[in-house]
């Protein structure tokens, strides 16, 4: 049976959902998504979707629990409406950083959310750059997991930086810097820090060769940017220059844009898996790329059924 593509969007980020739309050549479905008076979530799918492949596009970032909700209740309203199969987009996956246990008592907010996201009746699950990769075996659902490397590494490469050492602002980074730096061909090194509250961290020494040489530190997300700025302006201190910062979620919150505006970074490049506010659109430092037709093409190849491990990349 010839399938059905639909694909519904929240309020969280409907530009992107807009740009896969445009790629795929496929209307972004018709769906209402608003508040009562209360605050409380309503959803009315507008549109025939009894058989349809059908796939919500809507990133958890903020406000983090009103787009989870959103997420939830849209997932709900297609499984009821007897959607052929319902696939989770999530192009920024929210509550990823409590993975484990790290204190008595904590929570492990990623598998509540991914149980949350498999009880609501999501099929599968296609999300980008998660936090901690073990995360995709919190679903008992398929789960594909996309890079925005190949994105962050295209725009990189038109720099021609010359002699470059990529950076990973941790230890739990190197295998994503080291990625880079292969692809780059270049160095690698590690910023070793404390970190000694939430959101907070010192950063304590380099660990490798960076002076006179362009540095390219890599993250998953930036949020408060603090860590980052200590970790930009250790590097200015080694002789490092010039400094590019690189990250595919832009959380950006508190003074995080400020922070980064008054940084030693050339450029902050990020993608669109998270919308960028008022402030960060108007900070020239900061590049911002679309990883819309990445998406687009993963769900095209879920759609037919092809191979999608090829964009694992």
């Amino acid at each position: 049976m010839n399938r059905r593509i639909k694909l519904f969007t929240g309020n969280a980020n409907p530009e992107l959902a807009r740009r896969i739309c445009n790629h795929l050549d496929e209307p972004l479905g018709n769906a209402v998504v608003r508040e009562f008076s209360d605050e409380e979530i309503m959803v009315e799918i507008s549109e025939n979707i009894r058989g349809a492949d059908t796939f919500v596009i809507q990133s958890t970032c903020r406000p983090g629990n009103t787009n989870l909700m959103e997420l939830l209740i849209l997932i709900d309203a297609l499984k009821r409406a007897s959607a052929w199969r319902i696939t989770a987009v999530i192009p920024y996956f929210g509550y990823a950083r409590q993975d484990r246990k790290v204190a008595p008592r904590a929570p492990i907010t990623a598998k509540l959310v991914a149980d949350l996201i498999t009880v609501a009746g999501a099929s599968r699950v296609l999300t980008m750059d998660l936090h901690a990769g073990q995360i995709q075996g919190f679903f008992d659902i398929p789960v594909d997991h996309l890079y925005s490397a190949p994105v962050l590494l295209s725009y990189l490469s038109k720099l021609k930086l010359g002699d470059t050492v990529v950076v990973s602002p941790d230890a739990g980074g190197v295998e994503r810097a080291r990625a880079f730096a292969k692809r780059l061909r270049a160095g690698l090194a590690i910023i070793d820090k404390r970190r000694t509250g939430p959101n907070v961290s010192e950063v304590m020494n380099i660990v490798g060769e960076v002076k006179g040489k362009a540095a390219i530190v890599v993250d998953d997300m930036i949020d408060t940017g603090g860590t980052l700025v200590q970790g930009l302006e250790s590097l200015q201190k080694a002789g490092a220059g010039p400094i590019y910062a690189c990250a595919a979620h832009p959380v950006f919150s508190g003074q995080a844009v400020e922070r980064l505006t008054n940084s030693p970074a050339e450029r902050i490049i990020v993608t669109d898996t998270i919308p960028l506010g008022e402030n960060a659109k108007k900070c020239e430092k900061i590049v911002q790329l679309s990883v819309g037709e990445l998406l687009a093409e993963a769900i095209r190849r879920i759609h037919n059924n092809e191979s999608v491990s090829s964009l694992f990349v």
